[in-house]
């Protein structure tokens, strides 16, 4: 049974890598199962604490995914105009698939931006601003990950 449990840990932690990137994959939240998963195992032995931080690691990376594009857009001088229409992507990117994950926040920054008033370079500032917080979001979620299936790998052996 421990085979069958730290296979289908393995699986969650590779579907979680992949999902960092695919959207509609809830990456983290799914590599987090498969760290529950593996303690279910009589081969692996994670802390309580260990397994406490890791779930609030999650959701703070979750809900920062859905933030970061928005922080990214007014940290390149995106008005609250850019914002909103950063977050409005966000959630409208999704149900567009991958090419609308990645658009939707760019798009929404520079349409906001422009509806505020501002010239297109200054709404393209922004909406690149949008893209970078994206990016960031990404690798930050592929960090987690990663290190989630370096302490399974470490529990293994």
């Amino acid at each position: 049974m421990d085979v069958v449990l730290l296979i289908l840990a393995g699986m969650c932690l590779i579907v979680g890598i992949i999902g960092c990137i695919v959207p509609g994959l809830p990456g983290v939240p799914v590599a987090y199962v498969g760290l529950w998963i593996a303690q279910a195992s009589e081969r692996v032995d994670f802390s309580w604490q260990m397994l406490l931080i890791w779930g609030i690691v999650t959701v703070v990376v979750s809900v920062l995914d859905y933030i970061v594009p928005a922080w990214g857009t007014k940290r390149f001088g995106g008005t609250k105009y850019g914002v909103w229409g950063s977050t409005i992507g966000v959630f409208a990117g999704l149900f567009f698939g991958a090419i609308g994950v990645i658009v939707g926040p760019l798009a929404g920054a520079i349409i906001g931006e422009l509806i505020g008033g501002k010239e297109v370079a200054e709404a393209l500032r922004a909406g690149w601003g949008s893209f970078i917080g994206l990016l960031f979001g990404t690798v930050l979620k592929l960090v987690c990950c990663g290190l989630m299936t370096v302490q399974l790998i470490q529990a293994i052996w």
